[in-house]
């Protein structure tokens, strides 16, 4: 069994360029940057953080060629020459912290939507994404203006100091599209046999290479599976790799999906970690050049192993980083339990990204905002009383006592962790574990005193005599408001924590995330299970990506789902129910789960303020919500005393 990273911490080559180590850092959209594209200082903050944390190498986001591909409102641009001086102090921030850089640069074609550009998309054909507006087909001559328009891109990264430059070739952008035989349907010399889908991705290569020479390495970050009927195979891409080779390229970053196919390539939890080093290893095999693998890597010691194994040649984490960006440090000195884990959420990065809001971070909440909440002791140290050890209260203790506060953390359960510890139970979410596992190393490493199977009252806390209370205890599990007559109606919670085990035959109220992932957990145990929901759809709040496999497994379990549906009464063993104005049953029920949502358990609130102590209200006991603000609101809250 892999215990040290020797392989991921050698240095290694891309073209004319040296990368320290083998962990590179992906580009990923942050919308940190202005409305017209210009680097900020939040930007050059966050990645001069992870250069800080020791990557090897970091590829900037998606940065556009031109306004009409621009993908969101605060995208980064590299279209304009007045944009050369940002660019420039991002680079050289990142070689300040030592490491190498590269930029992807692209065209949103297919992807972009008119409220952005202000303009009807464009790709190779009209065919439009999932949910997308149909694109225009460009003319030849609007294709040739495109490769321009890169070229010029690629001259700018040189001119900024980057080490490298990346091109696109992925996720459904305008090279992508091109390359792809599901979204480009030509019959001129753009389109048909592969020949003429590489034109154009061929002509980007072949005159930015011209332009910049050798000195500039040159990436292509490739789709190399877009899993989706009449779509492009991993066979056709290890020809494509082998031609982009050929012409001159210098590494091949890997990829999959695209927007019909999101998850491959911004995989949730649900999808096993690496599930695309095959993927990886099968272009490697054909160039000699460098290959990157990627798909949920994010553990230092997997990322060993793929090296080792000679699967690839680096391996790009994107959201591990965005989760600690000193990873690559603490894998290096082998303090691997010192590593923030990434779980593979999707809601502080990719769901808030493509809301059009600026990314964050489930475990990190200091993402992205690291000039705001700058690391370090307090200016004046004080007593701090947390009550409730879910994950904003932990957060807090953990937090406030390494500013130098002195901390203690009471939690009325024998346990920590809170509706965390819920959270591991359903299939394919046992990767919550590692973010409970991570917290309570943490504290238990604190100096925070911590006080299990303790109930804290106003006059326990005003004994204690803190400057500061900070009040997290969490939420309660909503009661039913239906008559029942003699049937077993359990509480989602009492399911998930093992107090209560339904019968064969179970009836789910409630198809939100919780109600969803309870009966996909049921019915793998083998029970017929009916989720009932008053709503036109279930899980709607869930992040799409998860959710979207979600309902397929939910489908090939045979969970029955009735919408716009609400239970009346619950009489023995049946259950009563209208949809549409119309009244039926469900019989032979064994037992009923609710699974409606929470409400703030702020009981403590009120006595303590009658005893004249203010708390501070972080977490569910303010209002139900999800873990990413539980968290933030921990941090902010201890980076504030």
């Amino acid at each position: 069994m892999t215990t040290h990273c020797n392989d991921l911490f050698s240095p290694g080559c891309i073209g004319t360029v040296v990368i320290p180590n083998r962990l590179a850092m992906p580009p990923m959209g942050t919308n940190y940057a202005t409305w017209t594209g210009e680097v900020t200082d939040r930007l050059i903050g966050y990645y001069a953080e992870r250069a800080r944390g020791g990557v090897g190498l970091i590829t900037v986001e998606f940065s556009y060629v031109h306004p009409t591909g621009r993908i969101s409102f605060y995208a980064l641009g590299v279209h304009d020459d007045a944009l050369v001086p940002g660019l420039r102090a991002l680079t050289d921030a990142i070689h300040a912290n030592g490491a190498k850089v590269s930029i992807q640069i692209a065209h949103g074609g297919r992807r972009c939507r008119s409220g952005i550009t202000g303009m009807q998309p464009m790709g190779p054909s009209a065919i439009p994404c999932l949910g997308g507006e149909v694109p225009r087909s460009l003319s030849p001559a609007e294709i040739d203006t495109m490769v321009s328009w890169f070229v010029q891109a690629a001259r700018r990264v040189q001119e900024a100091g980057f080490d490298a430059v990346t091109l696109h070739m992925a996720a459904g952008y305008l090279l992508q599209s091109f390359l792809s035989p599901y979204a480009n349907q030509r019959d001129d010399q753009y389109g048909g046999s592969l020949e003429g889908r590489m034109r154009l991705p061929l002509e980007v290569l072949r005159n930015v290479r011209r332009q910049v020479g050798e000195s500039l390495s040159i990436l292509a970050r490739l789709c190399v599976d877009e899993f989706v009927e009449g779509g492009l195979t991993l066979s056709e891409a290890r020809q494509i790799a082998q031609l982009l080779e050929q012409a001159g390229l210098d590494a091949i970053d890997t990829a999959a999906g695209i927007p019909e196919m999101m998850h491959f390539s911004q995989p949730p939890m649900a999808l096993s970690r690496g599930f695309l080093v095959s993927h990886a290893r099968a272009i490697k095999e054909v160039v000699r050049i460098p290959v990157f693998a990627v798909g949920r890597i994010n553990d230092p010691l997997l990322a060993e192993r793929i090296l080792q194994e000679g699967s690839a040649d680096f391996v790009s984490m994107g959201r591990p980083l965005l989760a600690d960006p000193n990873l690559p440090n603490k894998a290096r000195e082998g303090r691997f339990d010192e590593i923030r884990p990434c779980i593979g959420c999707n809601e502080g990065c990719f769901k808030r990204l493509y809301a059009q809001l600026d990314v964050s971070c489930t475990a990190n909440p200091r993402a992205g905002r690291e000039s705001l909440f700058p690391e370090g002791p307090a200016s004046q140290l004080k007593k701090v009383l947390v009550v409730g050890g879910g994950p904003a209260g932990m957060t807090a203790a953990i937090v406030a006592a390494g500013r130098g506060h002195r901390v203690t953390l009471c939690e009325q359960e024998a346990q920590l962790g809170g509706q965390l510890r819920m959270g591991d139970v359903p299939p394919h979410r046992e990767e919550m574990r590692t973010l409970l596992e991570y917290l309570t190393g943490q504290l238990s490493k604190s100096v925070v005193e911590v006080q299990l199977c303790t109930t804290v009252t106003a006059d326990t806390a005003r004994e204690v005599g803190a400057d500061v209370v900070i009040l997290a205890t969490g939420a309660r599990p909503l009661k039913p408001r239906i008559p029942f007559e003699d049937g077993s109606v359990l509480s989602s919670w009492d399911v998930l924590t093992g107090k209560a085990v339904p019968g064969s035959r179970v009836v789910v109220v409630g198809g939100g995330e919780v109600g969803c992932e309870l009966a996909e957990l049921l019915a793998t145990q083998g029970r017929e299970v009916v989720i009932v929901e008053m709503l036109q759809d279930i899980a709607i709040q869930m992040e799409p990506r998860g959710r979207t496999l979600l309902m397929g497994r939910l489908r090939q379990l045979g969970v029955k789902v009735l919408t716009q549906s609400s239970v009346n009464h619950v009489a023995g063993a049946t259950v009563h129910y209208e949809q549409g104005g119309l009244k039926y049953q469900i019989r032979d029920v064994d037992d009923v789960v609710w699974a409606v949502g929470s409400a703030s358990n702020d009981s403590l609130r009120g006595p303590l303020m009658a005893a004249g102590i203010e708390p501070r209200c972080i977490g569910d006991c303010v209002k139900p919500r999800r873990i990413l603000e539980a968290i933030r609101e921990g941090y902010e809250l201890a980076q504030s005393l």
